[in-house]
């Protein structure tokens, strides 16, 4: 798949602008809906979950003090293991999309919420905020789109660096805290010249991420060992585990949300005067789901459910799962591809396309054979364009 614009078959050639500006009215509708009907029982909700997480972790570091027995680090791990998977998907992710501000509790709010994360929360509201899901999908302006440091469409210009893509790609997901902090810091960007480096904004945001890495690092890796005695050697590896599990487990699940086949990308000139239903499109068809059970969409921080959540990234995570079906249905009714598929599914196809876009785009193709006679021109048979089904019909 490459840049929408430039397909032989383009997937929302059908629609015209009356068409896409309908869709954007019928997503608004539903957003005015769930808006209006939040409350009590969406409190309640995060306050459990919040719970659940603080609960976990206490228990987990608990148990981890008597960790030189295996039993208890099996069991201290895997329960510090979930807690931090908890903390940063469906609490730190979700609370600093704001998703949760309406309740006007100081305490769980995207302004004073602070994650068990290497980034900083605001440099990570910046770049996650503001820009993916701004420019989702749209090359050369979302750098999420391989983040930087690898090829993930045919549409971005091959170098023969982007061999090494599934390496870069494996080390990022053991250590993909660090990389989002990275991330975070533009360093591609911000070290390619004397005047961004010596930046004193650039400066002071590296000074910030360097403090929340040694803070993290000190709680993890020295403050709870030490506390644990002479159980310190198997805390610490504990909490090495623990971390390395939530690393490739958010690696996997952001993977899903955006690499699969299937997800469409788009030119930065696409999105000049873009109206809010093409920003709608442009959600719908850059993003992919992952199907399964209630757990699962709680331990991805429901983004199991990405497509509803890039269309509505502000709504509360636990209603992504209610509206779902209307959300399908638009797809249905308009003639577009609703990407999803079960977690192994789309995570070997997200690698497939890493490891396939390492290759140049014309690798392993047969060339045409020279002298061939030119091919006469036959007119395609005239088809009428689908009908578009609106709410009320």
């Amino acid at each position: 798949m490459t840049t929408i614009q430039k397909q032989e078959h383009n997937p929302i050639a059908h629609l015209t602008a009356e068409d896409v500006e309908n869709l954007g009215r019928e997503l608004d509708a539903l957003r005015e809906k769930v808006i209006a009907s939040r409350g009590a029982d969406d409190a309640a909700y995060i306050r459990k979950v919040i719970k659940t997480q603080r609960v976990l972790e206490m228990g987990g570091r608990a148990v981890l003090l008597a960790s030189r027995f295996p039993p208890a680090w099996f069991v201290g791990t895997a329960a510090l293991s979930i807690a931090k998977i908890l903390e940063n998907m469906e609490i730190g992710h979700n609370v600093m999309h704001g998703q949760w501000d309406w309740m006007r509790d100081p305490k769980i709010h995207s302004t004073t919420w602070e994650w068990d994360h290497a980034s900083p929360a605001e440099q990570w509201k910046h770049s996650h905020n503001e820009l993916h899901h701004t420019y989702t999908n749209v090359l050369g302006k979302d750098n999420d789109l391989g983040y930087g440091i690898m090829r993930v469409d045919e549409g971005q210009k091959w170098h023969p660096v982007h061999l090494g893509q599934p390496l870069w790609n494996l080390v990022n997901a053991i250590f993909f805290q660090y990389g989002i902090a990275a991330y975070d810091l533009e360093l591609g960007k911000n070290l390619s010249s004397r005047s961004r480096r010596r930046n004193p904004a650039f400066k002071a945001r590296v000074a910030a991420t360097l403090r929340k890495v040694r803070r993290q690092a000190t709680k993890d890796y020295l403050v709870h060992p030490i506390l644990s005695g002479p159980s310190a050697p198997t805390t610490l590896a504990a909490n090495l585990t623990a971390n390395l599990i939530r690393n490739l487990w958010t690696h996997s699940v952001i993977m899903c949300g955006h690499f699969p086949e299937g997800v469409e990308t788009f030119e930065r000139t696409s999105i000049e005067g873009e109206t809010r239903g093409e920003w709608y499109l442009r959600q719908m068809l850059g993003s992919a789901n992952i199907s399964g059970g209630p757990l699962l969409h709680i331990m991805t921080g429901n983004l199991s459910f990405q497509v509803e959540h890039h269309l509505f990234p502000d709504l509360p995570s636990n209603r992504y799962q209610e509206i779902a079906p209307h959300v399908r249905d638009l797809f249905q009714r308009y003639g577009l591809t609703y990407t999803t598929g079960s977690l192994p599914k789309q995570v070997v196809s997200a690698w497939h396309k890493v490891i396939r876009l390492a290759l140049p785009n014309d690798f392993g193709k047969k060339k045409p054979a020279a002298h061939r006679a030119p091919l006469r021109v036959v007119e395609p048979p005239r088809q009428e364009r689908p009908r578009v089904a609106t709410a009320g019909s």
